[in-house]
């Protein structure tokens, strides 16, 4: 519906009917102080909550991939053959002729 029609419609079923004398005296200036005396929104505490919610996700994640991490870690009987493992991987090319690399 177009915009400026809608509009002519509204005002002109507003001048068939004038105000009601039932209004309390100055009810538009006491509606108009209550809107206008409201405070500005704080911007820090908008931002407050989500970044509360944030944290608190993050801190769930941590704490889930830390046990995920406790979990799997090597056991005892393992860690020696590892390393075993890690020292011959290390010292692996020490064993080869330094001639026949070149």
């Amino acid at each position: 519906m177009n915009v400026n029609e809608l509009h002519a419609k509204l005002i002109a079923a507003a001048r068939k009917h004038p105000p009601s004398e039932q209004v309390p005296y100055a009810f538009e200036k006491r509606i108009l102080s209550h809107i206008s005396g409201r405070p500005a929104p704080n911007i820090w505490a908008l931002w407050g909550r989500p970044l509360w919610q944030a944290a608190l996700s993050c801190v769930a994640i941590t704490v889930v991939c830390g046990l995920w991490s406790y979990g799997s870690r090597p056991k005892p009987d393992s860690a020696e053959s590892f390393s075993q493992d890690f020292e011959a991987a290390v010292f692996a090319p020490m064993g080869e002729h330094i001639e026949d690399a070149w």
